[in-house]
């Protein structure tokens, strides 16, 4: 049986409700039993991110996703430009709520039901907000999402059409993760942290595995964009884990975007660090990305060394002009994920590398 084992000192706990961080303050990663890998068998489930369930700690037999799933998962893979046939995006905005978040959601809620759980808890910028009040719906729970008083209103409005209550809190991202925990504390309820709850990691590394089985072979480099880091390390787990059951030789390399104006993970990067200091978000478009503090800078620092990947910083004005871009090839995407594409034209490529970018929220989003 799987269990909580402290980032900072160590300390294996198991695996309940009521807890979402050690003692110690350090956050929790999976100490997980040997996980099943079996290709072949993968073809026997629904044609959705739960063709992997093998591969995620749930109860034996347990078949509580079965209840929860709206059949995210298995988004397209597109050359991007004919005249670039190795670069490829992802679309991953072709999901329930309409971006990657729901990779992540739908995997820690049927953990949550697995649990028993009857009220959830969540912080956002906005599209985990989304996923986890819609996979709350799904799952009859009770969910209150925190969102700083400046996320979009379209996202607000998505969060509460799913019967979510909205506690708009007025001021940084980290004062709306500070006051859900503070809830979460006084409450008893269920931390459904895309941040702090590695249960939503085995979520998003699926998106490694469809780029596996889509490519039939391994990219080069993937282009992500990292904030709080969800994707960054749920695709870096992903393709270890493929590789550690010895179905690729190798793991891309990591190019990882953040927006110039709120950019700890790049300074880190430049300056050798192996922990992000905290910054002064200066104010980005990029609202998804726009993390000051990010938890899991450690890990997500040490992804990108692991991979000889490096990090791209990006200015608000090469975001618009990328969102241009890509509505002019067809891709209408929120402007944070504009970032990715703009992190693609600033990356200096060779010729034949094949590229990965994720499109990860809907225009629609953040018109």
């Amino acid at each position: 049986m799987e269990q909580y084992i402290c980032s900072s000192c160590g300390k294996m706990h198991d695996v309940t409700a009521d807890i979402w961080k050690c003692e110690c303050g350090g956050l929790f990663n999976l100490v997980k039993d040997a996980i099943k890998m079996d290709a072949a068998a993968w073809n026997t489930y629904p044609n959705s991110l739960w063709r992997y369930v093998e591969t995620m700690p749930f109860a034996e037999g347990s078949k509580m996703w079965e209840a929860v799933t709206m059949g995210e998962g298995q988004s397209p893979l597109i050359v991007l430009d004919p005249q670039k046939p190795h670069t490829y995006v992802k679309v991953d905005y072709m999901m329930p709520t309409l971006s990657f978040k729901d990779r992540g959601a739908a995997v820690l809620m049927a953990k949550a039901k697995e649990l028993g759980v009857q009220k959830v808890i969540a912080d956002s910028s906005g599209n985990a907000g989304t996923a986890i009040a819609a996979y709350a719906a799904r799952c009859q729970m009770a969910c209150d999402i925190y969102l700083s008083d400046e996320t979009s209103p379209k996202k607000i409005a998505q969060v509460k059409a799913h019967g979510a209550a909205v506690k708009s809190i007025h001021g940084t991202r980290e004062d709306v993760a500070e006051a859900a925990q503070q809830a979460v504390e006084e409450e008893k309820a269920f931390y459904a942290s895309h941040v702090y709850n590695p249960y939503f990691y085995e979520g998003t590394k699926t998106y490694a595995y469809e780029i596996y089985e889509q490519l039939q072979e391994t990219p080069d480099a993937l282009i992500i964009p990292v904030g709080n880091g969800t994707l960054l390390l749920g695709a870096y787990n992903g393709f270890r884990e493929l590789r550690e059951h010895g179905l690729i030789e190798k793991i891309p390399k990591i190019i990882a975007v953040q927006a110039a104006n709120c950019a700890p993970l790049v300074r880190a990067y430049e300056k050798g660090q192996a922990k992000a200091e905290p910054v002064a978000n200066e104010g980005t478009l990029a609202e998804g990305i726009a993390i000051a503090a990010p938890a899991r800078s450690k890990q997500i620092l040490e992804a990108v060394h692991n991979t000889n990947g490096i990090f791209i910083a990006i200015e608000e004005g090469e975001v618009l002009h990328a969102r241009k871009k890509l509505s002019e090839k067809g891709f209408y995407v929120e402007v944070t994920s504009a970032v990715n594409y703009a992190g693609y034209l600033k990356y200096k490529h060779a010729r034949e590398e094949k590229v990965v970018i994720p499109l990860c929220g809907a225009g629609i989003k953040s018109p």
